[in-house]
């Protein structure tokens, strides 16, 4: 078969480790063998693959070859996964961080967000690569996914390129998305609307994460307050949140210059040391009010898809559209789903042999679906798995569907418990 329709480019000693196509697609051919076809095409004696040819983020290297990453719902769980997306605003607090930092749920940051502050689990940015920190993209805890066009980009202060830092994932971008299409899991790519805070949130949909918390997403710039004070001397007065370019075009109606504006202190822009001229940042809080109306028609989009967004950050634009909380409540119902580590005691755990369960919880049994094969094979076992089950061996710690048991009423698998000696 050809080895651009085997391995994107690749070659086959390469993409299979030296075996032939035959040897490592068990005999079937590249097209059956690759992407979406069903379990009985594909894996019928060895393990049972679930995938349904969905790979939207990969690696890159300094020959432009591609690996999938195999990165899409990694994260998703039995509940809606909650994750914490930390962006850069004023309101970023160092209280703010130790909270999420103690926090049972991952965290990603887009750009500067976070420096000083905390150090995120994964992080995303949308802007050229030498406006970012070295230590970002080198530092091998922390997961990176970029589009595919920084890939050739200096690591800063380096001569390394990007695509060779440890951790890092690429992906495509679609500039075609609308309302409607803002999460798309029929699309390998992700959504470019020219903001890194809406493409982390097509990132993490993508990874699995369904609560979506965010704390620095003010998305709004506030006059310092002298703009503010000079703006009332000619009786201009400024509502909160409200547009800067319709705050700076009444203060030029009422005689107030942009240059006028210019010459006084600037507001503060970041939680962390940084600041742009007035026209630039006039410019940015145009951008972020339309981020927010955006996403305010996107909430149907969202909602199909089962993602919530939910604001953290007090003040937020996102607060009159979004659900908001406190940074605390954030946390607290964090640990209700996922568990409370500061609470969780270890005393005892080694001399327990039986499931620890809900407290209350009705009698469980797992019966298969009303149609499944009895003699699927087990994903741990391969294709020993399935002439075991041939053969009727019972095989320690596994569960095998029994069609005589489903027909006299009793559980369809007789489970073997195994104690693992610490």
């Amino acid at each position: 078969h050809d080895v651009a329709e085997f391995g994107r480019g690749h070659d086959v000693a390469e993409f299979g480790r030296g075996h032939d196509v035959a040897e490592f697609g068990r005999g079937h051919d590249v097209a059956e063998f690759g992407r979406g076809h069903d379990v009985a095409e594909f894996g019928r004696r060895g393990f049972v693959d679930m995938s349904v040819g969905r790979d939207t983020f990969f690696r890159l290297d300094t020959d432009r070859r591609r690996t999938g990453a195999g990165l899409d719902d990694v994260f998703a769980g039995p509940v809606p996964t909650p994750v914490w997306l930390v962006c850069g605003g004023p309101s970023l607090s160092a209280d703010t961080c130790r909270v999420i930092a103690n926090s049972p749920a991952p965290v990603m940051a887009v750009n500067l967000a976070g420096h000083g502050l905390l150090r995120p689990d994964m992080w995303t940015s949308y802007d050229p690569t030498c406006r970012f920190l070295r230590s970002l993209y080198l530092d091998a805890s922390v997961r990176k996914f970029l589009h595919g066009r920084r890939a050739s980009d200096l690591v800063p202060e380096t001569t390394f390129k990007v695509c060779d830092s440890p951790d890092v994932y690429f992906f495509d971008r679609d500039v075609g998305r609308v309302f409607g299409s803002l999460i798309d899991f029929g699309s390998e790519r992700i959504v470019d609307w020219a903001d890194s805070m809406v493409q982390a949130i097509d990132i993490l949909s993508r990874l699995g994460f369904r609560k979506i918390y965010l704390a620095g997403a003010d998305l709004y710039v506030r006059p310092s307050g002298e703009q503010v004070e000079a703006a009332d001397g000619r009786g201009v007065i400024y509502q909160e949140r409200m547009p800067l370019d319709e705050f700076a075009s009444a203060c030029r109606s009422a005689g107030l210059s942009e240059a006028d504006l210019a010459a006084l202190p600037a507001g503060r822009q970041y939680h962390f040391l940084e600041s742009k001229p007035w026209g630039s940042v006039v410019q940015t809080d145009r951008h972020y009010f339309r981020v927010v109306q955006w996403l305010r028609q996107s909430r149907r989009n969202l909602a199909l898809h089962g993602i919530e967004l939910i604001s953290v950050t007090p003040g937020s634009r996102l607060n009159d559209h979004f659900e908001s909380a406190t940074v605390a409540e954030g946390d607290a119902a964090i640990r209700r789903a996922v568990g409370d580590p500061a609470t969780e005691v270890t005393e005892g755990l080694y001399h327990t042999a039986a499931p620890r369960l809900p407290e209350g919880c009705g009698p469980m049994r797992d019966i298969p679906p009303l149609n499944a094969t009895p003699d699927l094979p087990d994903a741990r076992d391969g294709d020993a798995a399935g002439e075991q089950a041939a053969a009727g061996v019972e095989r320690p710690g596994c569960d095998r569907f029994d069609p005589d048991r489903i027909a006299a009423g009793l559980p369809a698998a007789e489970a073997v418990d195994v104690v693992e000696e610490d």
